[in-house]
Formats: structure tokens, sequence, C-alpha cells
């Protein structure tokens, strides 16, 4: 059942009706067309109301069309909002859920818009590598101007149904009722002009200087989402509304539409999409569906250190409304703390206000209780630990857990690396500890790293988990291992980086060359970032550093392998990055976060040069780019055949969400796909050849064997895995 239509009076309500979210098929739109007319033939009928069945008004188009002939059957989305638009009949729209991508288009052809005020809307589709293609962009600046649509279309942001009214969107914003109340507006506008109410015959509002206006928008999506080409394309777009009629300019959105197809850009960030979607879905590589197993209730929990993470974590938690007890070591770091936490509870509360929820800190967001009393989390449903990385730390009080809490709470590590199953060792449940690694800011990052240990139960996974999408966190599963999936990545990555140094490059030629690829942040400006004391201390706790090297040696080596001192020669001077005001960069003060390329720098590189004999050459930007990343993606498959991730799109949403990996590419595995696994070994065979002291560059066995079979699409990997995984 696509839609169907019912009579109130002189109303007819036309509902779509296509769970879960009544996604607007080629079935939709021909059941659309219709009961829209048949209802515009019926003498009975006065006006129209449109609705969604299951408190949903539409989220929009049927992404899984889009490869497929059903995308372009007729009618189209366009025609039947010209057809809804030139209605002779008002007809109003009853948004409730959300009303987003071609929902809102279709809303924007209604000629009224009622909300329910726990309603959102808004044109995400420049977040799937395309643009509004049903008149989004040629009626939403007609509406509500120029500047405010290109920031909802370019962002891809949704608004809360009070953001909406104020801009102009809808009309009514009720607390319940939407249908009723839309079906009283379309009675009390029967015999009113319409053409007013016709966005597609309305002037559009511009800025004065409208050429200046959109240079300055393109310059600022082009430094914002490097190599994306989806937010050019809507500015562009958008502009046609100011520059063409309407006809003219939907035609350029069509043509738009199409070009941004031919990219490959959105079949990645569509696969990036159901990636996203499908991480909770995947089997353990051991067997076991923890996904088939019933999460417990959380209605409580504890966060164990205020630090950067702490604070971020219990801001996590209070927002999802969960009651939080937030502990530390002595009175004057949870003061502290609890100043810290307080301050972005406020911040949140007033966010929460402005959007039109519920401000009040007592019911809008879980309460916080701060204290320096273990005894306090003995009924405590979960615990998250997030001290700094120290490992006796961290047994120590797991130790005191296990005495203390009940015998059902689950314990959770915020680790960044450190061994889950020895962590769990020291207590009386290992089965119920688990790794949970948040990204900073925890309370901003979507990344969630669950990290099973040996002993951890499904029932333990799945409450994790849980936790993970309660929070508003992409979660995936992921083995234990040093640095897990994502860090471990990333260590292949910064050491071609710095090689790269040693061979002839400066900092700048590098984060350019990976900053233009689509990172927001170069390795070496994110190192100045993170703090480069931070990897120099956990080094010297290992006994891992090598900045006292003998002069002489052609490459430094530790273990017989190939290692760069260089951040650790930068840290025993005090350059410890934007906290010290220089690093790779220098920043003019301590704090600073204006990255200028330092002289100092040149000439320390020299001078390591010559030191060690390293004769300099020049490297282009095609063997920056290849080393780092294929360096990065060979640990991958590493990461793939040790079983540590179950399948390549749980790297690709690791790293789409908590790296900054460019997500019009993707993600690293898809990205190899698309470059083609044949290309990537021979590379990476070339670059191991030159440097045989560097492990991570030689292929792995699962690379070499999908590129052998042809290196098959992306989503026959899983099938490939399963009959490779006896010869691993």
């Amino acid at each position: 059942m696509a839609a169907t239509r019912r009579l109130s009076h002189t109303v007819a309500v036309i509902t779509i009706n296509h769970p879960p979210v009544n996604a607007l098929s080629s079935a939709v739109r021909r059941s659309l067309v219709k009961e829209f007319g048949d209802a515009d033939k019926d003498p009975s009928v006065e006006a129209i109301v449109l609705s969604g069945a299951n408190g949903k008004f539409s989220a929009g188009a049927d992404i899984r069309e889009f490869s497929t002939s059903a995308f372009k059957t007729v009618p189209s989305l366009e025609e039947i909002n010209g057809t809804i638009e030139g209605s002779r009949k008002p007809v109003v729209a009853a948004i409730e859920g959300v009303a987003l991508g071609g929902g809102l288009e279709l809303a924007l052809a209604c000629h009224y818009r009622v909300a329910d005020i726990q309603a959102h809307v808004g044109l995400p589709e420049v977040l799937i590598g395309i643009l509004p293609a049903a008149g989004g962009t040629q009626r939403l600046p007609r509406l509500i101007g120029v500047p405010a649509a290109l920031d909802m279309i370019v962002r891809g942001s949704r608004i809360s149904a009070t953001e909406a009214l104020q801009l102009g969107i809808v009309d009514e914003v009720v607390q319940n009722n939407t249908i009723e109340a839309a079906i009283q507006l379309a009675r009390k506008v029967v015999g009113r002009p319409l053409d007013i109410r016709r966005l597609s015959a309305v002037p559009v509002r511009s800025p004065p200087s409208i050429d200046a206006f959109l240079d300055a928008a393109m310059e600022k999506a082009r430094r914002q989402f490097r190599g994306a080409r989806a937010p050019l394309a809507c500015i562009e777009a958008v502009g046609a509304s100011v520059k063409l009629p309407y006809s003219q300019g939907v035609a350029k959105e069509r043509d738009l539409f199409l070009s941004l197809w031919a990219t490959g850009q959105p079949q990645a960030q569509q696969y990036a999409f159901f990636a996203e979607r499908g991480v909770g879905k995947w089997s353990l590589p051991t067997g076991g569906r923890w996904d088939t197993v019933p999460p417990k209730p959380i209605r409580s929990a504890a966060v164990i250190g205020l630090g950067t993470m702490g604070r971020g974590i219990v801001i996590s938690l209070s927002k999802a409304k969960i009651p939080v007890i937030a502990l530390e070591q002595d009175m004057k770091q949870l003061e502290q703390g609890s100043k810290a936490v307080n301050g972005l509870l406020e911040r949140e509360a007033e966010k929460m206000k402005k959007q039109g929820q519920t401000a009040a800190l007592g019911n809008g967001l879980g309460s916080v209780h701060f204290t320096v009393d273990f005894g306090e989390l003995r009924d405590v449903d979960l615990i998250i630990e997030a001290v700094y990385e120290n490992m006796k730390l961290k047994k120590e009080i797991f130790r005191r857990l296990s005495s203390i809490c009940k015998p059902d709470a689950f314990l959770c590590t915020n680790t960044s690396g450190l061994n889950i199953d020895e962590i769990a060792s020291v207590t009386n449940r290992p089965q119920q500890v688990i790794g949970t690694h948040f990204f900073s800011p925890a309370n901003i990052m979507r990344l969630l790293e669950v990290v099973r240990g040996r002993e951890t139960s499904l029932t333990t996974i799945a409450t994790a988990m849980n936790i993970g999408k309660v929070l508003g966190k992409v979660a995936v599963l992921v083995g234990n291992c040093p640095l897990f999936v994502g860090n471990r990545m990333l260590g292949p990555y910064l050491d071609q980086a710095n090689y790269l140094l040693e061979e002839g490059c400066r900092p700048e030629e590098v984060d350019q060359a990976l900053e233009e690829f689509g990172f927001a942040m170069g390795p070496f400006r994110m190192m100045d970032l993170a703090g480069l004391d931070v990897g120099w201390r956990s080094r010297m706790e290992k006994g891992l550093t090598g900045a006292k090297v003998p002069a002489g040696t052609p490459t430094c080596q530790r273990g017989g392998t190939r290692y760069s001192p260089l951040a650790d020669m930068l840290c025993e001077l005090g350059r410890f990055g934007q906290k010290s005001g220089k690093g790779w960069y220098q920043y003019g003060e301590p704090g600073g976060r204006n990255a200028k390329p330092d002289p100092w720098v040149l000439v320390f590189l020299e001078m390591y040069r010559s030191t060690h004999q390293i004769k300099q050459r020049p490297v282009n930007r095609e063997e920056i780019l290849e080393r780092c990343l294929y360096a990065l993606i060979n640990e991958g498959f590493k990461v793939l055949e040790d079983g540590i991730a179950s399948g390549p799109e749980d790297i690709d949403v690791i790293y789409n969400n908590g790296y900054g990996w460019p997500k019009h590419t993707g993600g690293p595995m898809y990205y190899a796909a698309t470059v083609g696994l044949p290309r990537v070994l021979e590379q990476l065979e070339k670059y191991y050849k030159a440097n045989v002291d560097v492990p991570n560059m030689k292929p792995t066995f699962l690379l070499k064997k999908l590129a052998a079979v042809g290196g098959p699409p992306i989503k026959e990997w899983r099938t490939q895995l399963g009959n490779l995984s006896n010869k691993l």
C-alpha cells in the first residue's frame, strides 16, 4: 500500500503509507498521482491534506532505487510537485516526525504546511553526495531567502519545527493532532487565492551583491568540504534560482544532479550511508550473533575520571537522559571537573531551548551527581572508566569496582589501545568487561569503538552497542589487539609521513597533499593539535623512543625496523605542538591555532639528514598520497586477516566518523576498491622493495588474494573473506 485517501467532510486526506519511513519510491509516486488526480476531480472535495502514516511525513527518496531503472520511472517527484502546486484546491502538508529531502520538497510544493512540535525538516542530500533534485534548490530560496536556504542545503542540516516556523518554512506548529490542525487550516483557506502560495511563481529574495555572495560561498565550501563536489553543485543550483526562471532553474538542478552522479562520489557516500546502518548486523568472526541477544536496560551510569574524555562521556550520557554519577580521585580534581561539566550542561540546555526542546536540567537532561566516594557506585548499572592510558591504574580501578559494584553491573574501559583481556583478568566478572573507546570530544564525535575481550559475553556486547545507539553514536564492534582498528591503522600512515620528511619533504607539503585529497587536517597539523607529547610519553613508558641514535647511521632502526625519531626529538626540545606554541609548525603563542610553516623545522630536518647521511630527493604529490594512504589501507587488510574487524564496512565507518577520512571517497577500503586492488598491490610492492625495513608496507596475504581474483567489488569481500578464512 503506497498512498491512501479518506474524506473528512470536504477535505480529502491523502496518506503516504510506505513503512518504515514513507520513502518516495516509484510505487508511492504513482499512487500519489492517482490519489491527487481523484481528489482534484471530486466535486465534494474542497481542499486536500497530505500526511504520512505512523507519525512520519516522509524521509525522502528511496536511495536504493538510485542505481536502478525504478529511479527513472515516471512520474518523477518534481512532476508530482508540479501537480500538487498547480492544484486549484488548497493543499496543506501535515508534517509529523520528519520531512527530509524529497519529503520536504513534497511539502514545499503544498500551499501550506503545519508541523508537529517534535518534527524535523531538512534537505540532507548533500550528505549522500547529491543535491535536492525535485525543486528543493529552487523553491526553498523563494520561501526563506538565499542565505538561509543556502546554509540549510549546503550543510545538509535538519532543523526543528520551531526553527522552521521562525524561518517561515512552516505556517503553524502544533503540540499534537497535527493532521486535525492541517484539516482545520485547509477548511479556513478554501476560496483564498493560491498564486502567492505557489513557490515556483514567487520572486527570490537575495543579497544585493549576489555574485560576490555566491563566490564567497563557493570559496568557503571548497575549504570546508575539500574535494567534495556536492556542496559546490548545491551553491550553483541555488544561484540558478536567482538568475534563471523557475523552469530553467529546475532543469539546471537536474543537470547538476546527473553530473554529480557521473563523478562516483554519490555512490561512495551512499555506500558509507548504508555501511553505518549495517555495522551492527554482522556475525562475530568467531561465530555468534550478538545482535539477536536483547541488551540489558541501563537506568543509571557512572564515569570515573573527569578529564577531557570523561567530561564528554558524562555529557553524552546526560543528553541521553541517563542519570550519571561522576567520580574523581580527590576534591580538587572533582571541583575542576564538575565546574567544566556544569558549564557544558548549561550550553546543552541553552541549545535545546533554542531548538524548542525541553530545557530544564531536571528533565531535559539526565541528572549528574559528583563524588569522590567509590561506594556510591554499588547500585549503578554501567560504569565507564575514563582515566588516562595507564594499565596499572586501570587494573587497580577494575579490582576495586569488582568488589564494590553489584554482580550484574557492566564494567567498561575507555581505552584507546590497551589490552581488554588484561584489564578484565583482575575482575570477578570478565564476561561483563568491554572496551568503549570514545573519540574526543566525546560529546561531539560520533564514533564509538566497542572492543570485545576474549570472555566478553554476547549480552555485554549487545548492551554496549545499544548504549552507543542511545547516545547517538555510530558504534562499531572490533576485536582486542594493540590500538584496536582506528589507531592501529593510523600508525603506518604516520610512519610514512615521517619517512617522507626524512627523505626531503616539508611538513606543509605532506599536509597539503592529504588535505587536497579531502582530509580536514594533514598528519602534522593533526599531531600538533593532539599534542606531540601524548605519543612521546607513551613511547617513553614502553621504552620505545629513539631520539638518541648513533650519528652516521643511514637510517634509524628499532629492533631491525626503520623508525623515525623526529617527533621524539621535537618533544625533547619542548616542541609539543599547539599547546606549547611550537611543534611541526609555529603558532605564535601557546594554545594558538594558526599554523605557520617554521623555518627552524627546515634547518632541523637538513641537519638530521646530514647526520644520518640521507640524500634529499624530490617527492611528488602522487607518491605522498600513495605511501600514506596505501600503508593505512594495507594495515586495514591485515586487520581483516586477523579478524579484528568483521568486514571492510567496519573499517570504513571507523575512518569516516573518527579520523576525518573524506566520506566522498567512501572510506579507505572502498577507496582501495575504487582505485583497483591490483594497482594498490603493485604500488605497495614497489615501495616495499625500496624500503624492506618497513614491514607494514609489505602487501598482506588478503590483499594479494583479492587482487589475484581481479579485485572484486567491495560488497563481495565478505564472501571472499569466508572463502579465504581457512588459508589465513
